[in-house]
C-alpha cells in the first residue's frame, strides 16, 4: 500500500494487488455484475478473484490476503460478508472496500456509495485513485469485531427469524424484516420484564431495558431509503454509543422510530438511554438474550463484553 494513502493524498503507486471477495448468493449479486466489477477493477490493478462457499469463509480469505501482503480486499456482498472480511483485516495493513451487494447494505450507505453496485465501483476506483484510505476505530464483542453496530434483544431476535426464512431473504428484503419484526414483537419477546442490564467500566449499573444497540458508526440502519439514526454525531473515528429502549410497548417505539427517521432526536423520549464515548460496556442479560453483530444473528449469551480499538482498520472511504 502506497505510504501516504491512509492520510488520504494522492499517490502515483496507484497499480495495487486486489483480493476481490464475491458472496455469489448475496441479495444482488448476478453474475453479470460480478463480471462487469471484476473488468473494472482489473483495468489498472492486479485483481484476484474469490467466491465464499461458507460462513467465515471471507475471514479466512481475508486473513490469507494479509498474510500475503495484498493491498486492498474489496468485497461484493452484503453486511454480514463485509463482516466477516473486517475481522481477516482488523489490525493489519491491508485495506478493505465494499460493494453493495445485499438486501440492506447499511455500511455502504454509511460510506455514501451508490445502491447499485456497477455505480458503486466508479466511485470507489476513484476514492482508490485519490488515496483516500484511512484507519477507522473497531467495537468488539467477545473477540468478534463490528463495523457500524451489535443489537442484543429484540432486533437480534428479528435477524434471528429472518436467517431462518433465510431462502425468501434474496427476493422478499425489507418486507420480509417487517413481517419479522411483527411476528417478534407480538409472539416471541417478554414486554413486561426488561431482561438487560448495561453496565458501565466501572461495574455500576447505568440502566435496564429489553434492547441494546452498541454503535460504532450512524445511521443505525436504513427503512428503504430512510436512514434510521439514534446517534447522528456519531462518526467511524469515535468511540461507542449505547443505546437502549428501556419500554418495548407500542406507545414506545412509535415516537422512538419517528424521531429516528424525522428531524427529531431520540435522546428526548425518557424511555430511552443515551450514552457516547464508550470504549467498554458489558451487557448482562436474564435469560440470554439473543445477539446480531452487523446483521448476523450469533446465539444468545448471559453476558456480553464490549470493546472499543481505534485505527484498526484500514478502510477505503469515498
Amino acid at each position: 500500500m502506497p505510504r501516504n494513502a491512509y492520510a488520504g493524498e494522492p499517490d502515483s503507486l496507484s497499480f495495487l494487488r486486489i483480493l476481490f471477495v464475491v458472496n455469489s448468493v448475496a441479495s444482488s449479486v448476478t453474475a453479470r455484475r460480478r463480471v462487469v466489477i471484476h473488468k473494472a477493477l482489473s483495468a489498472d490493478h492486479d485483481v484476484t478473484l474469490a467466491e465464499t462457499s461458507r460462513r467465515g469463509h471471507a475471514t479466512r480469505l481475508a486473513q490469507s490476503a494479509a498474510r500475503e501482503s495484498y493491498d486492498l480486499v474489496v468485497v461484493l456482498g452484503g453486511d454480514g460478508t463485509l463482516n466477516e472480511a473486517a475481522n481477516g483485516l482488523a489490525g493489519s495493513d491491508t485495506a478493505l472496500a465494499t460493494l453493495p451487494g445485499g438486501s440492506t447494505n447499511v455500511f455502504a450507505r454509511i460510506l455514501g456509495l451508490p445502491d447499485d453496485s456497477v455505480d458503486a465501483v466508479g466511485v470507489l476506483l476513484d476514492a482508490i485513485d485519490a488515496g483516500s484510505i484511512r484507519r477507522i476505530g473497531l467495537g468488539a464483542v467477545e473477540g468478534r469485531y463490528f463495523l457500524f453496530h451489535c443489537g442484543i434483544g429484540f432486533d437480534a431476535a428479528v435477524v434471528e427469524q429472518v436467517e431462518r426464512r433465510g431462502p425468501w431473504k434474496r427476493w422478499a428484503g425489507h418486507p420480509l424484516f417487517v413481517y419479522s419484526a411483527i411476528d417478534t414483537w407480538l409472539r416471541r419477546i417478554d414486554r413486561k420484564v426488561p431482561p438487560l442490564r448495561v453496565i458501565d467500566a466501572h461495574g455500576r449499573e447505568t440502566t435496564r431495558g429489553f434492547f441494546t444497540i452498541v454503535m460504532n458508526a450512524n445511521p443505525y440502519t436504513f427503512l428503504g431509503n430512510r436512514p434510521f439514526d439514534l446517534v447522528p454525531e456519531l462518526t467511524l473515528d469515535d468511540p461507542l454509543a449505547v443505546v437502549t429502549l428501556e419500554q418495548i410497548r407500542l406507545r414506545s417505539l412509535g415516537p422512538v422510530a419517528l424521531a429516528a427517521m424525522g428531524p427529531g432526536d431520540v435522546r428526548r423520549r425518557r424511555d430511552i438511554s443515551v450514552q457516547t464515548d464508550v470504549r467498554s460496556v458489558v451487557v448482562e442479560s436474564d435469560p440470554p438474550a439473543p445477539y446480531q453483530v452487523d446483521g448476523d444473528h450469533l446465539g444468545a449469551s448471559k453476558r456480553l463484553r464490549f470493546t472499543w480499538t481505534p485505527e484498526h482498520l484500514a478502510l477505503v472511504i469515498p
